[in-house]
C-alpha cells in the first residue's frame, strides 16, 4: 500500500532511520541501527507543466521538420534505407529514431567532447563547432586548457599524468609490453594477474578473486555463468545496462523490484518461495539478488543491512555491483560492506571495476573459493576474452597498496576521507542554494535535477564556457521528466575549485531559474519512506 506523502521534518533531507535484525556469520543476532541520510525531492508542479510542455512542441516541431523532410523542402542528414532496399524490413525504424532526430540532435554537441589531457582535476577539451545544426562537427584547432573536471569518475584523482609514482608501471611495460594476446585459459595467465587477484582477496578481506579486462564485461559475461534456466533473478529497477545484460543472457526469469525498497523486494522473495516456478510450481533453482553499490543515475546507496537480512530470511543468493562505491565510500574506502560496518561473507558475489577510483580499467569479481574457481572454469570471459594488460594490472596493484597504505604513507587513506569531506561540502552548499540534488549525502555522485531539456544544453554550454567541464543526462537514461547534470566529486579537487564552481553555479541557477527547492519529498520513488523497516530471522 501507498502512503501519503507529507512534508519531512528535516527541511533538507529525508532522514530514514533503518533498524534491522540479522544473524551476523557466527549465529549470533546483531542489531544494525545507523540513520540513511537521502532526497529525493519532488519538483514544483510549474516546473513539471513546462517539462512536458517543451518536450509536447518539440515533438509536434519535429512533425513538422518530419513532413518537410519528406517532400525535400528540408535536407535530410539522417540515416534513411536505399531506394533499392524500399520492400526490405526496414533496418532504421523512423519512429525509433524520431527522438535522434529531432531533440538530440539540437543539444548533441554536450557529449562526446574529445579530451585531450589525463582526466584529473582539471583537462584539456578539444573545441568543436558545427555547421550543420550538429549533425557533423568540425575541430577549429584551439584546445580550452584548465578546464575543472566535474564529470570523471575519478575519485581518488589516481587517473592523473605520469608522474615518478607510476615508475613501477612504467617498468611493468619495458619488461611485459602491452598486450597479453591471450586468454586466461590459455597463454594469458601472468605472475601479475595472480599478484593482483590475491592483493584484491586481501583489500576486500575475502578468501579469493578474479580479475577481468573490461568492467562492462564482468557483469554481462559472468551473470550467465551462475544463474540459468529454472533460476529467478531479482533486480533493483535502477541496475546498470551490464547487470541487465547478464541477466537477459542467462536466460534467468527476471522480476524487477522498486529501487531499494525493501517492502517491494520481500514481496516478490516470499512468492518466489511460496510459488515457485510458474506453470509447474517447481522450487527455483537459485534465487539471486542483484543490486549496486551506489546508483550512478540517482546518487543513492545500497540499503545493505537490509537486503543481507532478507537474503538469509529467504535462502537467496546475493550479487553486489561495486564499480562505483570501492574506493570511494568506507572509512578506508573498502566500498558499502565496510560502510555498513557488515561482514563481506554476509554477501555471496563481490562484484567492482577498477575503472573508477583506482584510474584503471577492468573488473573483479570476489568471494569464497569455491565461487571463484567455479568462475575460472565456466566464465565467458574467462574463456574467451584477452586477459588485462600487464601495465594496467600494475597500475592497479600500486593504486590499491596505495588506498592499504602499504606504499608506507597514510596519503591514500588521507584521500578517502577528503573525498567524504568534498562530498558533504558540495552537497551542502548546493542544499544551501536550493537546488533538486537526488542520493545520499555519502555519495559522491551527486545529480542536479534541471528536467527542461532546453535548461540541459544552456547548462552544460554556459559551464564550459567558464571552463568547467560537466556530464548532463537526460532520457533515455533517465525518465523522460528528470533530465539532470551530474556531477562526481573527486579528492584531487581543492576547496578552492569547488568554490569556484559553486560560485558559477549559483550564478546559473539564477540565470536558467533552476532553483526548484522546496524541501519537499518526491513522490516518485514511492516507497521511499520506509520510516522503519525490522526483519525476524
Amino acid at each position: 500500500m501507498k502512503r501519503k506523502h507529507s512534508t519531512p521534518i528535516f527541511p533538507v533531507r529525508t532522514i530514514l532511520i533503518i533498524s534491522t535484525i540479522y544473524l551476523s556469520q557466527n549465529g549470533k543476532p546483531h542489531f544494525y541501527d545507523k540513520p540513511i541520510a537521502e532526497s529525493f525531492e519532488e519538483a514544483p508542479l510549474h516546473v513539471m507543466v513546462f517539462t512536458y510542455l517543451g518536450y509536447g512542441l518539440g515533438t509536434l516541431f519535429g512533425y513538422l521538420r518530419d513532413f518537410l523532410r519528406s517532400w525535400g523542402i528540408e535536407k535530410c542528414n539522417a540515416a534513411v534505407e536505399r531506394e533499392e532496399q524500399k520492400d526490405f524490413v526496414p533496418l532504421y525504424q523512423n519512429f525509433e529514431n524520431f527522438y535522434t532526430r529531432n531533440l538530440y540532435i539540437r543539444i548533441r554537441d554536450n557529449w562526446n567532447r574529445p579530451i585531450c589531457s589525463a582526466p584529473g582535476s582539471r583537462f584539456d577539451v578539444m573545441e568543436r563547432v558545427s555547421d550543420d545544426y550538429n549533425w557533423t562537427f568540425r575541430f577549429t584547432g584551439r584546445i580550452i586548457k584548465d578546464v575543472i573536471n566535474m564529470g570523471s569518475y575519478n575519485f581518488l584523482g589516481l587517473a592523473a599524468s605520469y608522474d615518478e609514482s607510476m615508475r613501477t608501471v612504467k617498468d611493468v611495460l619495458e619488461e611485459y609490453g602491452l598486450g597479453v594476446a591471450s586468454t586466461r585459459h590459455e597463454m594469458g595467465t601472468l605472475d601479475k594477474h595472480e599478484e593482483l587477484e590475491n592483493l584484491v582477496a586481501k583489500f576486500l578481506n575475502v578468501e579469493a578473486a578474479m580479475v577481468f579486462g573490461m568492467g562492462f564485461a564482468t557483469n554481462s559475461m559472468n551473470i550467465p555463468a551462475l544463474v540459468g534456466k529454472g533460476c529467478l533473478i531479482l533486480s533493483d529497477e535502477l541496475n546498470h545496462a551490464s547487470l541487465v545484460l547478464g541477466a537477459r543472457l542467462s536466460g534467468a526469469t527476471i522480476r524487477i523490484f522498486k529501487h531499494n525498497n525493501m517492502q517491494s523486494l520481500e514481496k516478490l522473495l516470499r512468492d518466489a518461495v511460496i510459488y515457485g516456478q510458474p506453470r509447474v510450481r517447481r522450487a527455483w533453482k537459485k534465487i539471486l539478488i542483484l543490486v549496486e553499490g551506489i546508483y550512478s543515475m540517482e546518487g543513492s546507496i545500497l540499503h545493505l543491512p537490509q537486503i543481507v537480512a532478507l537474503k538469509k530470511k529467504y535462502k537467496a543468493y546475493l550479487y553486489i555491483d561495486e564499480a562505483h562505491s570501492i574506493g570511494s565510500v568506507g572509512p578506508t574506502g573498502r566500498g558499502v560492506v565496510e560502510f555498513f560496518g557488515l561482514d563481506p561473507r554476509d554477501v555471496d558475489v563481490l562484484m567492482g571495476t577498477f575503472t573508477k577510483s583506482f584510474g584503471a580499467a577492468g573488473g573483479y569479481i570476489a568471494g569464497r573459493k569455491e565461487l571463484v574457481d567455479y568462475l575460472r572454469v565456466h566464465s565467458h570471459s574467462a574463456v574467451y576474452a584477452t586477459s588485462m594488460s600487464p601495465p594496467v594490472a600494475e597500475q592497479i596493484i600500486r593504486s590499491m597498496k596505495f588506498i592499504m597504505g602499504l606504499d608506507g604513507t597514510t596519503e591514500g587513506l588521507q584521500r578517502v576521507r577528503q573525498l567524504a569531506k568534498n562530498t558533504r561540502y558540495f552537497r551542502q552548499r548546493l542544499n544551501e542554494m536550493g537546488f533538486i540534488i537526488y542520493g545520499n549525502e555519502e555519495s559522491p555522485v551527486i545529480p542536479l535535477l534541471l528536467y527542461m531539456p532546453a535548461k540541459v544544453a544552456a547548462f552544460a554550454r554556459h559551464l564550459l564556457n567558464r571552463k568547467i567541464g560537466v556530464v548532463v543526462v537526460g532520457f533515455p537514461a533517465t525518465p523522460l521528466a528528470e533530465a539532470r547534470a551530474r556531477f562526481c566529486i573527486s579528492a584531487a579537487h581543492t576547496r578552492e575549485m569547488l568554490d569556484t564552481v559553486l560560485e558559477n553555479l549559483d550564478e546559473m541557477g539564477d540565470l536558467l531559474q533552476l532553483k526548484y527547492s522546496r524541501h519537499r519529498k518526491s513522490a516518485r520513488p514511492e516507497l521511499y519512506d520506509e520510516t522503519s523497516f525490522e526483519l525476524d530471522d
